[in-house]
């Protein structure tokens, strides 16, 4: 038999390997390509969460409901900034807070950004102050950066000016390093008193931010009400100033907790 010559041939071999190639079953070539080493083209699933110790993806927070106007009890506008350790939300959120800004630990960085784990950072010049570049790189993944004083002195008891000193210090150094003007203060160990609120609000202040829950080395503890988180709770993470776990490590064991309670991490800056 005489073998075919010519464009027609060349034409007739083409059409013949084009119809070979449509009847192959689209899931047969899947299971060729698997074979093969080839995985289907798509974004690959997000395991950096388990990297940090998670057993499960942290959700994402929902969008909060627009703030109310803040009024006093005969209706006038609060002059006082507000002082919580729990926002009142029906979301299921808790919200991480940092003090101080002595631990710059560049994975903490990261953690951030692969988690998109919202944070507060409430920095003391004094402390932060030789650092700030490292919260300039968390502040660009969405942390928050608040208020803590300059020299992280107790305030209650003290004159105004000192109090005002302290706060509009570091309203002024946060603006001059980070562009930030904050609006949430944390006096130092928690304490203030109304001269402090008085200072607060004169330097900008619209709430101080106190704590619900607060890690130790050993355990979360409570301030009051149930010994075990809730919606809205306000948690402190740190300083620790023992040789116990990392930073990384008390926010993974924090997150954990969240997740055993069915809530996930909202932004404070959003709530209040």
């Amino acid at each position: 038999m005489r073998r075919a010559r010519g464009p027609a041939a060349v034409l007739a071999a083409a059409l013949l390997l084009t119809g070979c190639a449509q009847s192959v079953d689209p899931i047969e070539r899947l299971g060729k390509k698997a074979a093969q080493g080839v995985r289907p083209s798509g974004p690959a699933p997000d395991r950096s969460y388990r990297h940090w110790g998670l057993t499960e993806p942290l959700r994402r927070p929902p969008r909060p409901a627009a703030r109310p106007l803040e009024l006093d009890t005969d209706g006038a506008r609060r002059t006082l900034p507000r002082v919580l350790d729990r926002v009142p939300t029906g979301d299921p959120v808790v919200f991480l807070t940092y003090d101080d800004g002595a631990e710059q630990d560049p994975r903490f960085v990261d953690m951030v950004r692969e988690l998109h784990l919202p944070v507060s950072m409430f920095l003391t010049d004094s402390i932060a102050g030789p650092g700030y570049d490292h919260f300039a790189r968390l502040r660009r993944l969405g942390a928050g950066i608040q208020n803590h004083t300059l020299d992280h002195r107790a305030l209650a008891g003290q004159p105004y000016a000192g109090q005002r000193a302290e706060i509009c210090g570091q309203q002024h150094r946060l603006s001059a390093r980070l562009g930030v003007r904050a609006r949430l203060f944390r006096p130092p160990y928690g304490t203030y008193d109304r001269t402090t609120l008085r200072a607060a609000g004169d330097c900008g202040i619209s709430a101080v931010v106190l704590w619900r829950a607060a890690v130790t080395p050993a355990d979360l503890v409570y301030t009051n009400g149930d010994h075990r988180l809730g919606r809205g709770d306000i948690i402190l993470v740190g300083p620790d100033e023992s040789t116990g776990p990392t930073l990384r490590e008390r926010t993974t064991r924090v997150l954990r907790r969240v997740q055993q309670r069915g809530l996930t991490v909202g932004r404070l800056e959003d709530y209040l």
